[in-house]
């Protein structure tokens, strides 16, 4: 199997099952030599996680965050549908890559290759293979979102951020993105409502009643989002917010 698949389904199985979980319960059973799966099974594996990979790009991942606050932009230039949804999922995406790179190889060495190697099994590979996800997640998380999740879990309170299970780190690290995201988003629309409040007032002192004042604004949106460099400031701060 190519090094390079099996980096990114690894990255899926925190949504597979809990921490700690046997895939004997799956029905799956060890290969001949009892450390390894057969390979029908990782078949199997593989394309159940495939099917899993993309909420888990879109839901524990920095996509979240990034998306969310490009879509805020887009409504703020009131560019409508330009940049369209695929460019925008498209940039999401390939910046959300080189934010996770680091951590998906950290659990591509620690989880899947002793896992193939044989000195693992693949409850011990997922646990090991875990452990940078977790500390990305409980990183970005806030401390009310976990409270709330743990006490919706009636689990005990945890110690440290490495005692979290991710059924817990991961509805919590979805909510911290979603405020977060709106936060910036709300910030990021304040210049640009300026500037239809200012054009609203100049075309109804003139009498220009007949004409909606975003037909007016939406130029001087785009020009000051231009001059500043816009894209640049915006993607440059949303990735420097995750370093």
């Amino acid at each position: 199997m190519p090094a390079r698949l099996s980096l990114l389904l690894f990255s899926a199985l925190p949504l597979f099952a809990a921490s700690g979980s046997s895939f004997s319960l799956l029905g799956i059973s060890p290969g001949k030599d009892a450390s390894s799966l057969s390979v029908p099974m990782q078949i199997v594996l593989l394309l159940t996680l495939l099917t899993l990979l993309p909420a888990a790009v879109m839901s524990i991942t920095p996509f979240l965050r990034i998306v969310v606050v490009l879509h805020f932009l887009r409504q703020a230039l009131g560019t409508q549908s330009t940049p369209s949804n695929q460019v925008l999922i498209g940039l999401a995406l390939f910046l959300t890559i080189v934010i996770m790179q680091p951590v998906v190889a950290d659990m591509y060495h620690q989880g899947w290759e002793p896992m193939e190697a044989g000195r693992l099994t693949p409850a011990q590979a997922f646990d090991q293979g875990a452990k940078p996800l977790r500390v990305f997640l409980a990183r970005y998380a806030r401390e009310k979102d976990i409270r709330l999740f743990v006490e919706m879990a009636h689990a005990p309170a945890p110690h440290s951020p490495a005692d979290l299970d991710l059924t817990v780190l991961m509805p919590a690290y979805i909510l911290s993105e979603l405020k977060t995201g709106f936060q910036i988003g709300a910030v990021l629309f304040l210049p640009f409502l300026l500037i239809d409040l200012v054009v609203a007032s100049v075309t109804i002192s003139v009498g220009m009643m007949q004409l909606p004042p975003v037909m007016i604004s939406a130029p001087f949106k785009i020009l000051l989002f231009v001059l500043v460099d816009g894209w640049n400031l915006v993607v440059g701060s949303l990735m420097k917010s995750f370093y």
